[in-house]
């Protein structure tokens, strides 16, 4: 049986390069670029494999930015359920500015998929051979996907015991919420847009964590913060988890590496707490890492040790 299936519907080719100075209307000369395979999904399918965990990667590419990113995904040896598409796959820049070690990211939008091409995505999780344990959906959905997709592919998986972990915003939020998942990870800001209020308060974000377990939309919630930390609220028990002190070289990519780190360790049996755990030290991991380069896993090894919940 495959551990871990992720899904990414708008997957990239994230290009990362520096710069001394981001100035307008100058040519801006820039170091080599560096690529990596990305989207939401995809990023997290690379840390459970880091991790040495059993994931594949399902998502939708076409074009030669697609042919790319298969062949990138190959050469780290994720294994890829690539269903093809007309559009070209979507690029993502991002640039470090040398002179105030700021990162400017700059994110394309994806190409429309045609209504037989999202359903075709749709009919490759119905006609997996092998049934994952843990379903990741996660990143935004592209022009032509209508809102619910992530609610109709939950509505597909459920009976058959798949625990399904979420991570993206908005209406597809919304409305994958309304079938119950296993795990949701929201930002702060997601949070806020999604309760349409303000929560202001540590107390208001956890009592919105907790409405969602009692509406069944959600088993366990976890509330990311960026530099503030991190939530993780269940109904066994509400925990905090401090942000690490860590220089930030690039934020790029901390949340797939804190959603792929914390569902590798649900799958190896850790408990929930020592997976939220290891979630957080992958985040901060990533965060040592230019662009989408990810955590590592001799760091997360490492990281893991300093966090304390209370």
């Amino acid at each position: 049986m495959t551990e871990i299936l992720t899904v990414t519907m708008n997957p990239a080719v994230d290009i990362a390069t520096s710069t001394q100075q981001v100035l307008p209307t100058h040519k801006l000369r820039c170091s080599v670029p560096h690529r990596h395979p990305g989207g939401g999904g995809v990023n997290v399918a690379r840390v459970v494999h880091r991790l040495t965990g059993d994931c594949a990667a399902l998502y939708p590419a076409g074009g030669d930015t697609g042919r790319l990113l298969r062949k990138l995904l190959d050469e780290e040896g994720v294994t890829s359920v690539c269903v093809g598409i007309d559009g070209e796959t979507r690029e993502n820049l991002s640039v470090h500015e040398a002179l105030t070690g700021q990162e400017f990211r700059f994110v394309l939008p994806g190409p429309e998929l045609l209504p037989s091409e999202w359903q075709a995505c749709l009919d490759r999780v119905a006609t997996l051979v092998e049934v994952p344990r843990y379903l990741v959906a996660s990143g935004s959905l592209p022009p032509g996907v209508p809102s619910d997709f992530y609610a109709r592919m939950i509505r597909l998986v459920k009976p058959l015991g798949v625990k399904v972990v979420l991570d993206t915003s908005g209406l597809a939020l919304e409305t994958a919420l309304k079938e119950g998942v296993y795990l949701v990870k929201p930002s702060l800001r997601e949070l806020r847009e999604l309760f349409g209020q303000p929560l202001e308060t540590e107390s208001q974000w956890c009592h919105a964590a907790e409405q969602l377990l009692e509406q069944g939309s959600a088993q366990v919630v976890v509330i990311s913060l960026g530099e503030g930390g991190a939530w993780m609220v269940t109904a066994g028990g509400t925990y905090f988890a401090p942000a690490l002190p860590i220089e930030v070289i690039s934020a790029t990519g901390a949340g797939d590496s804190f959603v792929g780190a914390m569902v590798w360790a649900l799958a190896q049996g850790r408990e929930l707490k020592a997976a939220f755990r290891y979630g957080v030290a992958a985040a901060s991991a990533a965060l040592l890492s230019k662009g989408t380069g990810l955590c590592h896993a001799a760091d997360v090894a490492h990281y893991f040790n300093d966090v304390i919940l209370t």
